[in-house]
């Protein structure tokens, strides 16, 4: 099991920036990829960006290109999402999620991955 814990999110203005971390525990060593994804009210879930564990290879959704950057700290275990150059349209609740292998369910989609954070809320004030 792994278990993933979220901080971070808050209330911005359009412009601003915040970063989330994504805190594991558990069986980190089983995790191969780290997702983020985000679901807005009335919306489906939506994948925002993941990035690999072992060689830090990221890869994002057009909408957040240059605006979004993920990392990692291995030995911290800890994922982070910065967001810069917030829109309102970036509102919505965010949510890390590790993906075990690199097979199988693409790695875009939500059901490719095994373990979920709670989430955390970002509100981008217009």
């Amino acid at each position: 099991q792994v278990q993933l814990v979220e901080s971070g999110g808050g209330l911005v203005q359009a412009g601003g920036s915040l970063r989330l971390s994504c805190a594991a525990s558990g069986r980190t060593f089983s995790s191969y990829v780290m997702g983020w994804f985000r679901q807005a009210p009335g919306k489906e879930r939506e994948f925002v960006g993941y990035i690999r564990w072992s060689d830090g290879s990221t890869y994002y959704v057009d909408s957040v290109k240059g605006r979004f950057t993920i990392s990692r700290d291995n030995a911290k275990n800890t994922v982070y999402l910065q967001m810069n150059s917030l829109k309102p349209e970036d509102t919505a609740v965010y949510c890390c999620a590790a993906r075990s292998s690199p097979y199988g369910i693409s790695w875009l989609s939500p059901r490719g991955y095994d373990y979920w954070g709670q989430g955390t809320q970002v509100t981008v004030s217009s």
